[in-house]
């Protein structure tokens, strides 16, 4: 027989729920204007102001927790895609789609936070986890003969990121349609790991 959930059990657990619930507010008003008020995320999300200064002690700090949780909710697409099977070349491609149209959820949004003050180390911790990803899938690549095994994996990962960035912003600038910009990457991305796109 468990036992009853004890007072501070119940705290904590009323504190997930509320950092849930900021966090998805945050999201949703953030995306439609990305100037909404504190105030505003606090109404949408059922708490007071307060509240969410407790989670969130500055709005900057909101902000860099919403771009930590869009990253989770990224790093779970691409991760979604299986990148352990089939041909490398092919499941690095489907990672980059899957960040692509998680990323495209949010298109107001993530130009806001992505020009938030950020440390070269909290960038980098921040892109950890799909660099793993992508450097998995690299080097799974060089290994089967499939990627040029001359050139270090993690340089290989930055290009592929660089290159990512360099679509997106094409596209949001009307360079590019979507199309062109996603064709582009992809070729590109091939012909630096040493593969000419058919």
């Amino acid at each position: 027989m468990s036992s009853p959930p004890t007072p501070s059990r119940n705290r904590r657990a009323d504190a997930r729920r509320s950092r849930a619930a900021i966090l998805a507010a945050a999201v949703e008003l953030l995306d439609t204007d990305p100037d909404a008020s504190v105030d505003a995320i606090a109404t949408a999300a059922g708490v007071s102001r307060q509240t969410v200064y407790a989670h969130f002690p500055s709005r900057d700090r909101l902000l860099a927790a919403v771009l930590d949780h869009l990253t989770e909710e990224t790093v779970a697409a691409m991760d979604a895609t299986d990148p352990g099977s089939g041909p490398a070349a092919e499941a690095l491609l489907r990672l980059l789609d899957a960040g692509d149209r998680a990323a495209g959820r949010h298109p107001a949004l993530l130009p806001k936070l992505g020009a938030l003050p950020v440390t070269p180390q909290d960038d980098q911790a921040r892109h950890a986890p799909v660099a793993e990803l992508l450097e998995r899938v690299i080097r799974r690549g060089q290994e089967a003969g499939e990627f040029d095994a001359g050139m270090p994996a993690k340089w290989l990962v930055t290009v592929t990121i660089r290159l990512a960035h360099a679509a997106s912003e094409e596209t949001a600038a009307g360079r590019l349609s979507k199309e062109e910009s996603r064709q582009a990457l992809h070729t590109t991305l091939l012909r630096a790991l040493g593969i000419t796109a058919s």
